[in-house]
């Protein structure tokens, strides 16, 4: 167990300095509560505090855990899915709070006159602001935003597109993590979204799922409703790799009528022009990426390829692939912009996070998915039904 603590550290550094600081920032709340508010109080208050630690503690350590395949599939789907999202808002909360804190501190220290009433009143407004505050940003972005699904539209100019493909329309469906937090009945008006679009073409572009006890199958079938002149073409994300479901999704997949692109390609034709649609599996951070793609890449052709993430962009370029369709960040799924920066987590593994990026004449698009991971929540980076068009630059 210290080992796979070990490795699972070191495959996911950001993830457990997050945990090491909410927990820093919990256990300095608890002191500050224990010598502090408590200090005078009953002996049985104090110990109520240092329990309420430690029970917050060992929720948070139990949902860094859930994060990891080879742990959660020993617990049940619903259970381990509310422990890991309960854990994950609770740390969210708890950075807000603290930012908090120390902006209430800096405005008590600022704020004029001794002892004044008014003093008294703006210092006590201002903090019950601050406290609140987070509480509304999580449940608006937990119950409102991570349910309002949105039909994005976006115009792809090529240079040198051939006449054929130009305004052709590809709808395109990721990261839709059917679990608890993401029901059957919201997949369903996604596709319905995406089929009122009339698109020529539906991608979608992996993680399907988040563990090993979703409803995969439900998934697929909700899916194969996706209608679209060329077909659905796939490509599988990490998510389905970590469920030890790449094959089965691929296999029953292709029985519903939806293709699965695992290092292969598709020839599609539109009017006398062919398209060469090539997909590829979740590439794993840090290792060469595409090996054996280039291979896809059909000269004289218009070239697409279907990566679930991004950073495979500029490799993707250089082989030649005129465009590469993505998801996988979320779009940061909690996105928060201050001083013009935008500060989110996707930004920690790859530059591609969200939306249109563009090398010379290559593109990406990256969509931000439809369902979340770890925090059940959104928060500038609203679900969304992509429906990219083609035209010639």
């Amino acid at each position: 167990m210290v080992s796979f603590l070990l490795n699972a550290g070191a495959r996911s550094l950001v993830d457990l300095t997050v945990l090491g600081l909410v927990m820093l920032a919990q256990a300095c709340g608890v002191l500050f509560l224990v010598r502090g508010p408590a200090a005078r109080g009953r002996q049985w208050v104090r110990r109520l505090i240092l329990a309420a630690g430690g029970l917050s503690g060992m929720l948070l350590i139990a949902g860094f855990l859930l994060m990891f395949a080879r742990v959660s599939r020993y617990v049940n789907g619903w259970t381990g899915s509310w422990l890991r999202g309960s854990a994950m808002v609770w740390a969210m909360l708890s950075i807000l709070w603290t930012v908090a804190w120390l902006v209430w501190r800096s405005v008590k220290a600022l704020a004029p006159g001794a002892h004044s009433p008014a003093r008294r009143g703006f210092l006590t407004a201002a903090g019950s602001a601050l406290f609140v505050a987070p509480v509304a940003a999580m449940g608006y972005g937990v119950f409102i935003q991570r349910l309002n699904i949105r039909l994005r539209e976006q115009n792809i100019a090529i240079p040198g597109l051939p006449e054929d493909l130009d305004g052709i329309r590809i709808v395109q469906l990721s990261d839709i993590h059917l679990s608890p937090f993401l029901s059957e009945r919201e997949l369903v008006h996604a596709v319905a979204m995406a089929n009122e679009t009339i698109p020529h073409l539906a991608l979608v572009t992996g993680d399907m799922i988040t563990g090993y006890h979703d409803p995969l199958d439900a998934c697929l079938k909700h899916l194969a409703g996706l209608h679209a002149e060329a077909g659905i073409f796939g490509c599988l994300g990490n998510h389905e790799i970590y469920a030890h479901a790449e094959d089965y999704a691929a296999i029953l997949g292709g029985r519903l009528g939806i293709r699965y692109l695992r290092t292969e390609s598709a020839r599609l034709k539109f009017g006398a022009t062919t398209m060469n649609l090539a997909g590829v599996d979740y590439q794993p951070f840090h290792e060469p990426y595409l090996i054996g793609a280039d291979n896809l890449v059909q000269p004289g052709m218009f070239n697409m390829l279907m990566s679930h993430n991004p950073d495979v962009f500029p490799v993707a370029a250089r082989q030649g692939y005129d465009l590469t369709i993505a998801g996988h960040t979320h779009g940061g799924q909690v996105r928060v912009e201050i001083l013009r920066e935008d500060l989110n987590i996707a930004r920690f593994f790859t530059p591609y996070v969200d939306g249109l990026y563009r090398d010379g004449g290559k593109s990406i698009f990256v969509s931000r998915g439809i369902g979340t991971i770890g925090l059940p929540a959104r928060l500038g980076a609203p679900p969304e039904v992509a429906l990219l068009r083609l035209c010639r630059s």
